[in-house]
């Protein structure tokens, strides 16, 4: 169990899904929020915890953890009470650790690119293959059940829910009945929503200090 956990946070970014993750493991944690509009996340004081200068990044008694996927697989593990992570020897273990990978090797670059309208290369030289390729591989998974481990919901939904609820807010993505249903059903989920209201809240009252 943590002794001392902090999240470094800002507001409606990567980071809000960790924190609706912290609600979903029911973790004790101090928040250390950031206002990314002000650059603090890009101050001296904040890195020289993460010299990326991005958000989340996690400290756990004096160790760093940077990069989305790996603080979502740190904390499930290190809340194993809450049931967001296969543990070793289950069979659901490697399928899980499959999709927290494939996320931010392959889906999230591809959906960047295809943005970007970056030019298409030859799958052998992609990391990814191609878009439609990783597309179709999640659709085909989002159709055997309500979660990516079938009816078990895990840490990796956390992940990929709130993460697909910004691209299609930002018709980052084709239209997907099966990907905006997937969607909708973890933007329900009270630690998801708490996690956005609270930073609504946030950014309202930074707003109105400044003068906005």
């Amino acid at each position: 169990m943590a002794s001392q956990l902090t999240l470094h946070h800002c507001p409606q970014s990567r980071s809000t899904g960790v924190l609706a993750l912290l609600g979903e493991l029911n973790a004790p944690f101090e928040l250390h929020r950031m206002n990314m509009k002000q650059g603090e996340n890009r101050a001296p004081a904040y890195l020289a915890t993460n010299p990326m200068g991005k958000v989340p990044a996690i400290t756990h008694d004096g160790a760093v953890v940077t990069e989305q996927v790996a603080i979502y697989i740190y904390l499930a593990d290190l809340f194993p009470a809450a049931g967001l992570a296969p543990a070793l020897g289950d069979p659901l273990r490697g399928p899980y650790l499959r999709w927290m990978a494939l996320y931010g090797s392959c889906f999230e670059p591809a959906v960047i690119d295809r943005w970007m309208e970056r030019p298409a290369v030859d799958k052998m030289a992609c990391p990814y293959g191609d878009f439609d390729s990783i597309f179709t591989l999640f659709t085909s998974q989002l159709a055997k059940g309500p979660y990516l481990l079938g009816e078990q919901f895990s840490a990796a939904d956390v992940l990929w829910g709130t993460s697909v609820g910004w691209m299609n807010a930002f018709k980052l993505l084709p239209e997907s009945s099966l990907i905006a249903a997937y969607a909708e059903r973890i933007a329900h989920r009270p630690a998801v929503v708490a996690a956005n209201a609270q930073d609504a809240e946030w950014l309202a009252d930074a707003a109105a200090q400044s003068g906005a």
